[in-house]
């Protein structure tokens, strides 16, 4: 008999640690369940075949197609909180008036938290394009790090724990090195994300790329603007793009759109690896 009440004990106790472990955010992941149901809906209602038959024409016949996948996605990119806390940003992507999410956080020490399943469509990119495509947010995977922008210093734990991440998407949903960015480069006019940035680090493991170590001179007739453009940059406001890509590249003087000798040398390094 004590042996049973002893058993009954731990069971409830068990059970009472995991309520409480869950409990902090038992009301959000309700609300992302029952969101995630309603999109599921839309599967279930033509699982298999099409929506042809909510078309109204009268000559229409279904015929299955052996190529076919999910939607996957197709760049990585990357931000910076601007907030004072991994608390903060979970409570910021928790507001319906903020209307703001990322697929993944990754705090200073290194957790990393995901907030939205990586074949769902997060809100993190806004208004921006990236060659030619204009809704990122349809397109990409969004990364949060847990940094104010101003001061905060970027950890090694941090910058591990996110070269992880970024293995396992790389090569979960094969995204070219090329299309590893960051939140400035889509979105020149608006953002300023990642600043300070270190990624080089990442570029050398293969997320992204970077200039090389020797710098060779532009030949005379070498197009800033048609460098940017091949590169990805949306050049409608060539001033933006250039200090986009000194924040990302160059990482001084990023204020202003004057590019100096080094500067064009830097940017014609990085556009020959996109052709």
């Amino acid at each position: 008999m004590k042996i049973v009440k002893l058993s009954i004990n731990l069971f409830v106790a068990t059970a009472l640690l995991a309520s409480c472990a869950g409990g902090k955010y038992r009301k959000t992941e309700k609300v992302y369940k029952k969101q995630a149901k309603e999109f599921s809906k839309l599967y279930k209602q033509s699982p298999v075949t099409g929506q042809l038959e909510k078309v109204n024409v009268k000559d229409q016949q279904w015929i299955a197609s052996i190529n076919f996948g999910i939607r996957k996605p197709n760049f990585v990119v990357i931000h910076h909180t601007a907030q004072d806390s991994l608390g903060q940003t979970i409570r910021t992507f928790h507001s319906a008036k903020a209307g703001v999410s990322a697929h993944y956080v990754v705090g200073r020490d290194g957790k990393v938290v995901q907030m939205v399943n990586d074949l769902y469509r997060a809100h993190h990119a806004g208004l921006g394009k990236w060659g030619n495509d204009t809704d990122l947010n349809s397109s990409s995977i969004g990364i949060e790090l847990d940094n104010n922008g101003t001061t905060d210093p970027w950890t090694d734990a941090q910058i591990n724990a996110l070269t992880q991440l970024l293995t396992y998407l790389k090569n979960t949903y094969k995204i070219p090195q090329a299309n590893f960015i960051g939140h400035m480069d889509l979105a020149p006019t608006r953002k300023n994300d990642p600043s300070r940035f270190p990624w080089k680090k990442l570029a050398d493991q293969g997320f992204g790329f970077w200039y090389d170590d020797y710098l060779e001179t532009p030949p005379l007739d070498f197009n800033p603007k048609m460098a940017l453009r091949i590169i990805g940059y949306d050049v409608t406001n060539l001033d933006a793009a250039i200090k986009a890509f000194k924040i990302h590249y160059i990482q001084q003087d990023v204020n202003t759109a004057f590019m100096g000798e080094n500067d064009l040398k830097i940017l014609y390094s990085i556009y020959k690896k996109f052709l």
